[in-house]
């Protein structure tokens, strides 16, 4: 089967992955400029809660198993660029007190991810029957730079302002679902949903505890991930004060840019990885690590800061180098015509306790000293790897 799998196919969605997620984080690297310079947690969690709300939706729906892949991921980039450049502007522009419909074209870009991330894993899923944590560590590696990709715009210089930033992320968003509707059609391993009894995500997580254990463990991942990327700019700059020369801007955004960005290279050596040893050993090392660092991170704030950005270098790369082996492992442990609702549904369940990790962390930013800020990120890991280590027993005993 393989053989009948163009070439093109994974580079294409990685590419067009990498278009579509650009979208993130631009409102947090355009936050000053969108006048909420001092809520960028408010930025992040309004496109976290947009996120979760179109995941419910389509998971509830089934929308992910009932439609082309290539047509969903096309709509999503098209409504959140839209979203996301013309209608911000708009927004800044004629209202007096614009904040709230910020924050509300913010959640509507949330809205759109949920037709971008996930749809980007099953559209790789129907193509890649083995090797889909190989596959998925290149997708995931393009989430990670589109992420980055807004710091980086802010790190060239003070003269690239916000509104340069979300319109280049716009247009590389909807360019990424051009190519998807252009090139990447349903592979030859997608099933569509029949109109089934939508209780059966539910009988499919009591019956298999394959799928429990990849869930938890992503559910544990995701506790960290989201709100140490929120974070990093704050961290680097916390740590430039400590030391007793706070860092410019475009030098908070360029190591932010490259901590983010660094984790493509935990993807796609994971994947690469995954490939002898198989997701599970792969997935559960990184978490491991991740949680480490959390643990060790006031130890590692007091260094001087060519180690201390090493640290937090070696951190991007681990902190989300596990995401494309777990969402393997959900992937591979699904029924085959339930791969886009139950990967659309733990999305949305790990991306709702992102949002109370993101805020917790807002509030621990001002109640606590900055080294201690990201040690209580160390509870996500700690439950995925227990979990995990349960379930390796289990199958053990069997």
């Amino acid at each position: 089967m393989n053989d009948q799998r163009p070439g093109r196919i994974l580079p294409i969605i990685v590419l067009a992955q990498l278009g579509g997620t650009s979208l993130w984080f631009a409102g947090n690297a355009a936050s000053a400029e969108l006048g909420m310079g001092d809520s960028v947690a408010y930025v992040a969690s309004a496109v976290q809660l947009g996120f979760i709300v179109g995941t419910l939706c389509s998971a509830w729906l089934r929308i992910a198993d009932r439609h082309a892949a290539s047509r969903l991921f096309f709509a999503s980039c098209l409504l959140g660029a839209l979203c996301n450049y013309p209608l911000t502007m708009l927004a800044l522009a004629t209202l007096p007190r614009p904040d709230a419909a910020v924050l509300a074209l913010r959640f509507a870009v949330g809205v759109s991810l949920a037709g971008i991330y996930p749809i980007g894993i099953r559209a790789a899923a129907s193509w890649f029957k083995s090797g889909l944590g190989h596959a998925l560590g290149f997708l995931t590696g393009a989430l990670v730079l589109g992420t980055s990709f807004p710091h980086l715009m802010r790190a060239l210089g003070a003269h690239v302002d916000g509104g340069v930033v979300l319109a280049s992320a716009s247009v590389i968003a909807v360019l990424g679902g051009a190519a998807m509707l252009a090139w990447v059609p349903d592979g030859p391993y997608a099933r569509r949903a029949p109109p089934a009894s939508r209780a059966g995500l539910g009988e499919a997580w009591a019956r298999l505890p394959g799928l429990r254990a990849a869930a938890v463990g992503y559910f544990g991942h995701m506790w960290e991930l989201y709100a140490f990327w929120t974070f990093v700019p704050f961290y680097v700059a916390a740590h430039g004060a400590a030391a007793g020369a706070v860092p410019p801007s475009p030098t908070v955004s360029f190591w932010a840019f490259a901590v983010i960005g660094l984790g493509a290279l935990g993807c796609v050596a994971g994947g690469y990885v995954s490939r002898t040893v198989g997701s599970r050993p792969v997935a559960v090392a990184q978490l491991s690590l991740s949680g480490l660092c959390c643990v060790a991170s006031p130890l590692c704030f007091a260094l001087p800061t060519p180690a201390f950005l090493a640290f937090l270098l070696f951190w991007g790369v681990v902190v989300v180098g596990d995401s494309p082996q777990f969402a393997a492992l959900v992937a591979q442990e699904s029924p085959p015509t339930q791969v886009g609702s139950i990967v659309t549904l733990v999305n949305a369940i790990g991306f709702a306790i992102t949002v109370v990790s993101i805020q917790l962390l807002d509030l621990l930013s001002d109640a606590v000293s900055p080294q201690y800020v990201m040690t209580v990120l160390a509870v996500g890991p700690l439950i995925g790897v227990a979990w995990a280590a349960r379930m390796r027993r289990r199958v053990a005993a069997r």
